[in-house]
């Protein structure tokens, strides 16, 4: 936007500049030109008073030897005609395009009584030649004409060095407006840029972001304070409800513990029957809440969002909990293997990758059955890591695919399993907090396939 921004007021400014300059350039232009005018036509009305005096061999000789010093100082050429057009005395190398075809018009309008009011106005690339014609006589008494072709060296020197002063100032002008215009627009984006920074961490799950600096507009400085009010009420409103679940799940362990405390050791005392087989499904039930409970605390713990970023190694991470499940699938009968790039690393929570592959490889473990295989697979891609944990079970329907990552998801086929349905639920969390990902799929040709994405390095500098 500010490229944009920036785009406009250097065109405004740019078209503002040349409106003013290129005008003014061709007002100086057109002075210099009724400048010209008026010198030669000031001697041309000299050399028709003398032509109208001629009349003897001398005359003529005096008015030849005249327009000849006048071409020779001036590099001019004069021609004097008479009343029908005839040559009479002509003088300077400038002589032949006084008589040329573009002085045919000023030299007619001469012989009918009119002089030359008005020259085509002079500019650096020319003409070379300025035209020029005044009648010789008085009134309806008109006797001949002179036609004068004065050279234009002078003017467009003028000229020239006037336009270049314009250009130069008008570049000068423009290149202030310019920083002017880049000064404006940093005040006026850099609010914005603020802000937006601010509601994209806050997007990502920082609750500690806010719009830090001060400047800018009045309008964009009381938005930012209203951003960051609004910021902190939405902050302490999560952080109440994040508290009243991680206090109401630490406040019941209590109690749970006390009644499956008691209700072990009614067990004892009861008579193999129906009475003994409610307390054994009273304390599955039991057991089942506290899972539930160390989910809950598992998951506003994470959602605190207290920990930082930090560089790890994401093959080893990988590896290591890998490594550490072998034995639980051995037991279970489900053949696991791992295929881990070298040298993966970013910028993630502490002991992200772990958590997460956990809860995954957990869910593998209570769902595909045995005889089964579940692929751990670790590599680059589009310059982040992804870690892709697939089965070949029975998978879930596409339906049912979307809550998985959703808390207490659970599929329709798998309501009995042992479990809270936070697993995934917390493990997406972290992935997000990571800025990450984690996605559900099918894996080909059967069973699920779930790939956690994230960052590397790289992005996230």
């Amino acid at each position: 936007m500010r490229r944009r921004l920036l785009a406009v007021l250097i065109v405004l400014m740019g078209a503002a500049v040349l409106l003013l300059s290129v005008p003014l350039a061709g007002t100086l232009a057109r002075s210099r030109t009724e400048h010209l005018l008026l010198q030669r036509r000031a001697d041309a009305v000299r050399f028709a008073d003398l032509a109208d005096r001629v009349r003897t061999p001398t005359d003529r000789d005096e008015l030849s030897a005249e327009i000849g010093r006048y071409a020779e100082l001036y590099g001019a050429g004069v021609l004097v005609v008479d009343a029908v057009g005839h040559p009479v005395a002509r003088a300077g190398t400038g002589a032949r395009a006084a008589a040329a075809d573009r002085a045919v018009d000023a030299r007619s309008r001469a012989l009918t009584g009119r002089p030359t009011a008005q020259l085509p106005t002079i500019w650096p690339w020319g003409p070379s030649t300025a035209v020029l014609a005044e009648p010789v006589g008085q009134d309806e008494r008109v006797s001949g004409a002179v036609v004068l072709a004065a050279p234009t060296d002078a003017a467009r020197r003028d000229v020239t060095v006037r336009s270049t002063l314009i250009a130069t100032g008008a570049l000068a002008a423009f290149t202030m407006a310019a920083l002017v215009a880049v000064g404006i627009s940093r005040w006026l984006m850099r609010p914005v840029r603020d802000l937006d920074r601010a509601v994209e961490g806050l997007a990502a799950g920082s609750l500690r972001s806010r719009a830090a600096h001060d400047t800018g507009p009045p309008e964009l400085r009381r938005l930012r304070q209203h951003f960051n009010s609004m910021a902190e009420a939405v902050t302490d409103s999560l952080n109440r409800q994040r508290d009243f679940v991680a206090d109401a799940s630490h406040q019941l362990r209590n109690p749970l513990a006390t009644l499956v405390l008691q209700l072990e050791n009614i067990e004892p005392h009861l008579r193999p029957g129906p009475g003994r087989t409610e307390v054994s499904r009273a304390l599955d039930e039991a057991e089942r809440l506290g899972e539930l409970l160390d989910g809950l605390l598992a998951l506003a713990r994470v959602e605190s969002g207290t920990a930082e970023l930090t560089e790890q190694d994401l093959s080893a991470a990988v590896r290591e909990r890998v490594t550490a499940w072998g034995s639980v699938f051995r037991k279970a009968g489900i053949e696991l293997s791992a295929d881990v790039g070298d040298g993966l690393r970013g910028q993630v929570l502490p002991d992200a990758v772990g958590r997460i592959l956990d809860a995954l490889l957990d869910n593998a473990a209570k769902f595909v059955p045995p005889g089964g295989r579940v692929d751990v697979r670790a590599g680059p891609r589009d310059g982040g890591v992804v870690v892709r944990v697939a089965d070949d079970g029975l998978g879930v329907p596409d339906d049912q695919l979307p809550a998985l990552l959703r808390r207490f998801g659970r599929g329709a086929q798998h309501q009995n399993t042992p479990g809270s349905g936070l697993g995934l639920a917390i493990a997406d969390e972290i992935a997000r907090l990571s800025g990450g990902r984690l996605s559900v799929g099918h894996n080909t040709p059967r069973g699920l396939a779930v790939e956690l994405a994230l960052p590397g390095r790289e992005a996230r500098q």
